[in-house]
């Protein structure tokens, strides 16, 4: 356990840090379960909406660093060819 009172602030830090990055990450996980939801209705159109609101979403945590900038261009080219291949 933290002994020094920066150590102890530090400890304060990272447990309120750690809530708010896992509430962060689990909105990219809802904006990805949403268009997930929307392609396997095969909606094609709500699927488009769906990823058009998830992007921006994906990006800003890519930024802010919750999620890494490799995982965020995964998550948007499968969701992007599977929206494609709905369409066509």
């Amino acid at each position: 356990m933290a002994n020094s009172p920066q150590a102890k602030k530090r400890a304060r830090q990272a447990v309120k840090r750690r809530g708010h990055n896992a509430s962060l990450r689990s909105l990219v996980r809802t904006v990805i379960k949403r268009v997930n939801a929307a392609i396997e209705a095969g909606d094609a159109e709500q699927a488009k909406a769906a990823y058009g609101e998830a992007v921006p979403v994906i990006d800003r945590m890519a930024d802010k660093g919750i999620i890494h900038k490799n995982k965020a261009a995964r998550h948007k080219s499968r969701l992007n060819e599977q929206i494609k291949a709905l369409s066509a």
